[in-house]
């Protein structure tokens, strides 16, 4: 990678590093140094990929194998400013979560998993948010929004997209919304391998 231009940044490199002494080998700063690059890029490049196994001293292969087992990540191209994952757990899919899925594509212009063409938003699939009892449910950044209908669905893509990829506050949804963290829902939502 000596002639082609560095895909990590300098910042993003010390951001990575930093995790060095708080696990017991670099193998380990793997899934950190991928959320640290998808942040940034809002995808992982191959080239990336390529860069972050020089840093932690892997293969490639070991580095792309961590990436590919997520949901999470995009490698082909940026996701939009704002990720919209729409659950489809068998609670989400009985209350109509599908629906809001294929009214929220539409408003935006867009197929599931697919950035819209200003780059705002991108609305996809969740297997499973872990918040059942508010079914359908969607996390876009740290918020869940709770017991969304189809016109909720679009009122969220519109404020979105109006926000110029900003998630709309809380209150213009409706008053059904929770504060949830990626600690709570993170891993059940991006692990495309649930059911």
């Amino acid at each position: 990678m000596t002639t082609a231009e560095r895909i990590l940044t300098p910042e993003m490199v010390e951001a990575i590093k930093a995790f060095f002494p708080r696990y017991p080998t670099k193998q380990a700063v793997t899934l950190p140094a991928l959320h640290i690059v998808n942040e940034r890029l809002r995808h992982v490049p191959l080239a990336a990929v390529v860069e972050i196994a020089e840093l932690l001293e892997l293969a490639p292969a070991q580095v792309q194998d961590t990436l590919s087992f997520y949901q999470f990540f995009k490698q082909d191209k940026p996701h939009g400013l704002v990720r919209a994952w729409v659950c489809r757990s068998i609670s989400c899919a009985l209350r109509g979560g599908e629906e809001v899925l294929e009214r929220m594509c539409h408003a935006a212009g867009t197929h599931p998993g697919e950035a819209t063409a200003d780059g705002t938003l991108t609305v996809e699939f969740a297997e499973c948010l872990g918040a059942c009892e508010f079914a359908p449910c969607m996390l876009a950044g740290k918020t869940l929004y709770k017991n969304l209908t189809p016109e909720l669905g679009e009122k969220f893509v519109s404020l979105c997209r109006s926000g110029n990829g900003q998630e709309p506050p809380e209150k213009e949804i409706n008053g059904t919304i929770v504060a949830g963290g990626p600690a709570v829902v993170g891993s059940a939502a991006t692990n495309g391998h649930g059911g």
